[in-house]
């Protein structure tokens, strides 16, 4: 299923659901095309088979004209089949219809997220794109699903005044203008639902939020005992959007209620006129039983159209929180014209920081707060809000190369990298390649995981949960180290790589880290003796901007703030006073 480009004319403004939801049609017209087209027929033949018993009662019945009779049962049954045909065609197009709107929009969100990167957790919330995986896909493909019903309902209701306009004139107008009618009757419901459904999609929202919020720290909450003060969180969130969508359902049971009430009087009416029409011989019994059948079966097109009114209203409530995401752009844009990409092994500087990376050489980034370190090798891979020229490759500013390149060039992990739920092989060869070249064992050796493979009886063919809850936070961050070693990007920024692990454990990362890295710009924030004993050179960072470089040693004997953070001492040593 190919999906239209991001800057396509059709997809360059999403920020209108009926937009969005006429660029769903445009991309499926051909399906949806054939399912308007069965749908027509599929309830074209049911709006003549009343015509065909009527006409079997006068000519046949009445009549007592057995070869009328067996002829019409014969042109029933052959009706009976062409509905049965279509009806079996449409519904099989109504599902595919449904699939396509539903999966293209997971597709489209699915490329946009990857286009937003870093940008997309700092503008939306999680529970927001879970969100749309889910309830809303439903109702954008619902829309799709009900279109081919509702174009048979159409043309069925024209057919069928037209057949009634030939029979008398006062039925068929009755129906022309009924069914207007009855749907006028029906539209005040329409706008309150469509507020209130919005409304209880918000919620959801905010409580998918909440959720993942307990789902992602629950062992936290437990160590700290905060489980029951998320609980009566979590409860009361609960029951606001449970009572959003009571409201919801009131509207919504009127609107189901007058769907079965308005076409049953629609019938009343009908079979009365017509069974006065009979009784003082204006139309014969077979035309009173044929207008019985029409005013049955009218309740089918009036069902659906009010179904496609509710299906709509529903679709663009959903169409607005995928257009909401749509519309976010991310932090950094693509240059107009890149410029020409550094020779590898180029040196990565920071100008704000005055942080120079040598190439080929591990430098470790140390600050009293972690916080400016993280923040510090966001930027240096594009990552960070805050986007400038200051950082450069080759001296070339970041900004003005491809995202793609970079992102290829430079790779940052950090804390919160988690692992996808899938087999463990998969999970860790991202690029395809790691397990035939061998890549893969080596980083499982660096990050020391030899003790995670031998405890799992599948090995790497283990399935992974979900974000790797079946891992400790120390198997998990040696998992994610691993992962990012088989890319063995040009630049690797690790961002505390082993504050997981036990010493023992750090001090085996640390040597084997080198060895890896050997030839391979690399580098790590972290304040752990053991790694920065192993590095070649440190950069002590303070209020962000680099005050002091050198070796591990050297700092530890030169410069007393440095010493203080590394060594952890009570009373750091005031700023200036080295």
């Amino acid at each position: 299923m190919r999906l239209l480009p991001l800057d396509h004319p059709g997809t360059a403004d999403h920020r209108s659901p009926g937009r969005f939801l006429w660029w769903l049609a445009r991309g499926q017209w051909k399906t949806l095309a054939g399912g308007m087209a069965f749908g027509i027929l599929w309830m074209s033949t049911q709006a003549v088979m009343p015509a065909v018993i009527g006409r079997a009662i006068d000519r046949g019945v009445a009549d007592k004209d057995g070869t009328a009779l067996l002829q019409l049962a014969g042109l029933m049954l052959l009706i009976g089949l062409v509905q049965a045909a279509s009806g079996i065609m449409r519904h099989r197009f109504a599902v595919t219809n449904w699939l396509i709107a539903a999966y293209r929009t997971v597709q489209l969100v699915a490329h946009h997220t990857v286009h937003l990167g870093g940008t997309l957790p700092r503008k939306v919330s999680t529970g927001e794109v879970v969100a749309i995986g889910t309830s809303d896909i439903s109702h954008l493909g619902q829309v799709m699903d009900v279109s081919a019903r509702f174009a048979g309902a159409v043309v069925s209701f024209f057919l069928v005044a037209a057949i009634l306009l030939q029979t008398s004139v006062t039925l068929g107008l009755v129906v022309l203008l009924g069914v207007p009618l009855l749907m006028l009757l029906v539209g005040p419901l329409l706008s309150p639902l469509q507020t209130r459904s919005a409304r209880q999609r918000q919620l959801m929202g905010e409580l998918s939020n909440t959720a993942t919020d307990i789902v992602g720290g629950l062992r936290v909450l437990r160590g700290i005992g905060g489980e029951q003060v998320f609980h009566d969180r979590y409860r009361r969130e609960s029951q606001t959007t449970r009572r959003a969508g009571v409201q919801v359902a009131k509207i919504q049971s009127v609107l189901d209620a007058l769907q079965v009430f308005l076409p049953g009087l629609f019938v009343v009416v009908i079979v009365w006129l017509g069974a006065r029409y009979a009784v003082s011989g204006r139309i014969t019994p077979g035309e009173l039983v044929a207008f019985y059948g029409y005013s049955a079966f009218l309740m089918i097109p009036l069902r659906t159209a009010t179904e496609f009114a509710n299906k709509v209203i529903r679709a663009r409530v959903s169409a607005r929180r995928v257009c909401r995401v749509l519309s976010l752009t991310p932090d950094v844009s693509e240059p107009a014209l890149p410029a020409p990409a550094p020779a590898p092994g180029s040196e990565l500087h920071d100008a704000r920081s005055g942080l120079r990376v040598r190439p080929g050489a591990i430098t470790a980034l140390v600050s009293e707060q972690p916080d400016d370190t993280a923040a510090l090798a966001d930027r240096l891979g594009l990552c960070s809000a805050e986007v400038d020229d200051d950082v450069t490759l080759g001296g070339v500013p970041l900004t003005q190369l491809p995202r793609a390149d970079v992102r290829r060039r430079i790779v940052v992990s950090d804390t919160s990298a988690a692992l996808f739920s899938g087999r463990l092989a998969d999970r860790l060869d991202v690029t395809g390649r790691a397990r035939t070249t061998g890549d893969l064992e080596r980083a499982l050796f660096t990050a020391s995981s030899d003790d995670i493979m031998d405890a799992l009886p599948d090995g790497l063919d283990t399935v992974v949960t979900e974000r790797g809850r079946s891992f400790s936070g120390g198997q998990r961050q040696r998992l994610v180290l691993a992962r990012v070693l088989t890319i063995d990007p040009e630049v690797l920024v690790l961002v505390e790589p082993t504050s997981a692990v036990d010493a023992h454990t750090e001090a085996r990362i640390a040597s084997r880290l080198r060895a890896h890295r050997s030839g391979r710009t690399t580098l790590v924030a972290t304040s752990s003796p053991l790694m920065l004993d192993a590095v070649d050179e440190v950069a002590f960072i303070e209020s962000g901007v680099v005050v002091a470089t050198g070796t591990h040693r050297e700092l530890l004997d030169t410069h007393a703030r440095y010493r203080a953070v590394v060594t952890r001492e009570t009373e750091l040593v005031p700023v200036g006073d080295a």
